[in-house]
């Protein structure tokens, strides 16, 4: 992997004279930092539904919804998360299915899993309770020290460090770094903790998210409005707009996939479940699968039914296109129509199958592509 460089040599060589600076910062520069951000946050800060709680299993639910989501989509499922889960116990006591459903079009579905894995923890392990130290906590499935340390400040005040998205751009611009942020994360985390505000950690670590997310932003960031421009070495090089660097990245794989909508004689349609593991685990979906080289779609369905549920189809008229985009790669589904001809389908790469009617779609969790399926289904049976 290589990297990005700055725009030109010049900054190239501000970033190389500075970076001996910005290893440590002096004492009274870390004061006058906390105490400018925390006036800022209690003028600007962000009025958060999380934020009216100290209820450290609100607050951990939040930040397992904010990791790679953006703050207004959270919002209504955190809502209606709590309306169906209000406790620990309630989530720990649900089934894979109820949690996954509740959870559907927020993407990442192994958030999912892992809350309420790490709720039946706490139940056999904690009585319920959510720990109140570092090692505990991350010792949970799903948290890492950075969602550690949001839980523990915000729910109860513990001096912790965060080194999120955000957080890792603030850092990255106030001392100037030289390089990408994914180089250079045991001194990200010593400059996190540095600064991190013992007396008021719960508020410092919140205005330091919150900085981020609305002054310090990726693109054209509100430098005069900063409490932190005065300090801040990018801003002073003026070099801001091309920090933090970024790794070079490759272009994301491409999948074909073929997706079969197979229909019986008495109008139901036959869908699968995934296995738990692995990406997209627990969830249902139209069965189908990758297309392989010089396969035509109608070819690669019949084989990839076959493989995995053991039944002969007649691939019919197509229904729609899907393209999706995840974290490491994109899909398109060419999804047909198609008759279920012979055979009495198993499981042979599943972990469940069932012949349902089209009304009775929505009590299961799709993910997002396949609920696009639904939507075309529906709309050609209007």
């Amino acid at each position: 992997m290589g990297r990005a460089t700055p725009k030109s040599n010049r900054s190239q060589q501000k970033l190389t004279s500075s970076a001996s600076d910005a290893n440590c910062l002096p004492n009274f520069a870390v004061e006058e930092l906390r105490s400018s951000l925390l006036d800022w946050y209690r003028q600007f800060g962000r009025d958060l539904p999380w934020r009216h709680s100290r209820d450290p299993y609100t607050i951990w639910v939040s930040e397992i919804m904010l990791q790679q989501t953006q703050v207004k989509t959270v919002i209504p499922y955190y809502h209606r998360w709590l309306a169906t889960f209000p406790t620990i116990r309630d989530l720990a006591s649900a089934t894979q299915q109820q949690v996954l459903k509740t959870w559907q079009g927020l993407g990442y579905y192994a958030r999912a899993r892992n809350l309420h894995h790490a709720a039946q923890q706490l139940v056999g392990q904690h009585n319920g309770e959510f720990p109140n130290d570092l090692e505990a906590t991350i010792a949970l499935p799903g948290i890492g020290r950075t969602t550690a340390g949001g839980i523990l400040s915000a729910a109860f005040d513990r001096a912790v460090p965060i080194l999120d998205g955000n957080v890792k751009r603030v850092l990255a611009r106030l001392v100037a770094l030289p390089v990408p942020p994914a180089k250079a994360m045991p001194r990200l985390w010593q400059v996190s903790e540095s600064l991190l505000d013992p007396q008021q950690p719960r508020d410092f670590n919140q205005a330091l998210m919150d900085l981020g997310a609305t002054i310090c932003t990726p693109h054209q960031p509100a430098c005069l409005l900063c409490p932190w421009n005065r300090q801040c070495q990018a801003y002073n090089l003026g070099i801001q707009s091309e920090l933090p660097m970024s790794e070079a990245r490759a272009p994301l794989p491409h999948k074909l996939i073929g997706v079969a909508v197979i229909w019986n004689d008495q109008g139901q349609i036959l869908i699968d479940r995934r296995r738990p593991e692995g990406l997209l685990g627990g969830l249902w979906e139209f069965p189908g699968g990758k297309v392989e080289a010089g396969e035509t779609i109608p070819d690669c369905i019949r084989r990839e039914i076959q493989e995995e549920l053991g039944i002969d189809v007649e691939v019919g008229d197509r229904l729609t296109t899907v393209d999706h985009t995840y974290s490491h790669f994109r899909v398109t589904l060419e999804v047909h129509h198609c008759r279920h001809l012979s055979g009495e389908p198993q499981p042979i790469e599943c972990d469940e199958i069932r012949w349902v009617t089209l009304a009775e779609l929505d009590q299961f969790p799709f993910p997002k592509a396949n609920v696009q399926i639904i939507e075309a289904l529906r709309q050609s049976r209007d």
